[in-house]
């Protein structure tokens, strides 16, 4: 499936919708080059899932992993984009996550797709525009 976004609200928007859909243990590939609009996706499923204001949702790209919790789901949200080795992403505990109670989410899992369960939805995320995004995913 397919959506275009034109706005950062559109985005997280469509995001919050799709985190009702969600169940626990499930978990989201996002694909897409900087400033594709991955760590926006995230706070829109943060919000649809409903995880508590105080967390503020940015991307882990140094802390490798942000924990979110508090709402329907805790919210796992991985990034791989410093990653250098499947061997480091790994290293974080990344089985313990995907089997945990939470919805993963992982930016940049195009850098080592052979680890994750065939059950991954993927989302793949480009900016058209400075604010139009175009999502394709499957569900």
């Amino acid at each position: 499936m397919q959506i275009t976004t034109k706005s950062v609200a559109e985005t997280q928007k469509f995001a919050a919708a799709l985190a009702k859909k969600l169940k626990r243990g499930d978990i989201i590939a996002l694909t897409g080059e900087l400033g594709a609009g991955k760590t926006c996706l995230v706070q829109g499923l943060a919000n649809g899932l409903h995880i508590k204001k105080k967390y503020y949702v940015n991307s882990p790209t140094f802390t490798i992993l942000n924990i979110y919790e508090g709402g329907r789901y805790s919210v796992y949200h991985f990034d791989w984009y410093r990653l250098t080795s499947s061997g480091a992403a790994i290293d974080v505990g990344l089985e313990e996550y995907f089997d945990g109670d939470g919805i993963s989410v992982i930016e940049w899992a195009e850098k080592f797709p052979d680890l994750l369960p065939k059950r991954t939805i993927w989302i793949k995320m480009e900016a058209v525009t400075k604010t139009k995004r175009k999502i394709t995913y499957a569900i």
